[in-house]
């Protein structure tokens, strides 16, 4: 087996092709891979047959019950031990700076974030290892890590794409605001039928004609259709927006904080909160994972803003 056998999966990481054929035929089915390898069974069945078609063989027999190699499975599965262990024994080799990582590491961070949250823990990165430089590219969409060169990427909200591995690093909670203006002396709204007759703005980003609130206390869950005046996908102007009195905002707590404390914004309906988005770092799968992008991800998790920390 040599690497220019393997010309269909230029894509992928040829090794972890290997490294889960090796994981089956020793864990005894593809489940029970899945749950070795920290993933799933769907993925571990596609790298199996990418690595089939790329082979142009068959390499597993699969019953009911069991799984069994093919002569040319058998085959694969020592040739395949025998790479690991030496891909393995290179690895060491190379990881042998890894208290003091040097190069550069492009991450991509969403606009708000990046700008705010997470530049304290980048910080402490940097400082921590003087040889690092960062590339630190702020934008909401997510990347193509490889084709872009990214290590790694920040994302708010769900993560879908099961070609990659998600770190979660906490939870936003959102709240519901305005400005008093738009309130002009009336009581501030405590339950989400009041909130439904004001007018709205709106972040695409998570939510466009519909409002899903909880409670606080009992868990009731109350949703309700809303036409907004002005819709957005950056969390600043919709913040900003609220403050002009143009409308209701459900946002980030911690974006809103420092206006409610000002008398800017009045928190409604404080009983009941949006779900909170979860936040993760995102990278692409790997047996090599270099110094310089496991110590970053060392430091988000070790010095978490405070907001996803005691999420």
């Amino acid at each position: 087996m040599t690497a220019s056998a393997l010309p269909a999966a230029a894509g992928t990481d040829r090794m972890l092709l290997i490294e889960t054929f090796v994981r089956i035929v020793e864990a005894g089915s593809l489940s029970a891979a899945a749950a070795q390898m920290g993933g799933t069974q769907p993925t571990v069945s596609r790298r199996l047959q990418l690595l089939e078609r790329t082979m142009g063989v068959r390499l597993l027999k699969r019953s009911t019950h069991a799984i069994r190699l093919t002569e040319d499975g058998q085959r694969c599965y020592d040739r395949g031990k025998e790479l690991l262990a030496s891909w393995q024994s290179f690895e060491s080799e190379v990881r042998g700076a890894d208290d003091d990582p040097a190069g550069m590491l492009r991450v991509v961070a969403p606009h708000v974030f990046g700008q705010d949250q997470f530049i304290e823990p980048l910080a402490k990165y940097l400082k921590r290892y003087p040889n690092m430089r960062v590339e630190w590219l702020l934008h909401d969409r997510m990347p193509d890590l490889i084709a872009e060169n990214v290590d790694c990427a920040i994302r708010v909200g769900a993560v879908t794409d099961p070609s990659v591995i998600a770190v979660k690093l906490g939870e936003v909670p959102r709240i519901v605001v305005a400005s008093p203006d738009l309130l002009a002396g009336g009581p501030v709204p405590q339950d989400p039928s009041d909130l439904a007759r004001l007018p709205w703005l709106a972040l695409r980003t998570f939510y466009r004609t519909e409002v899903t609130l909880t409670h606080c206390g009992s868990g009731d869950r109350q949703s309700f259709d809303i036409q907004p005046r002005l819709s957005t996908d950056g969390l600043h102007a919709l913040r900003n927006a609220a403050i002009q009195g143009l409308g209701v905002a459900l946002g980030s707590a911690w974006a809103m904080q420092p206006d409610l404390a000002a008398g800017r914004l009045v928190h409604l309906a404080p009983q009941w909160r949006a779900d909170a988005l979860p936040v993760f770092l995102v990278y692409a799968p790997s047996r090599f994972q270099p110094a310089r992008l496991r110590r970053f991800i060392e430091i988000m998790r070790e010095h978490l803003p405070m907001e996803l920390a005691g999420a």
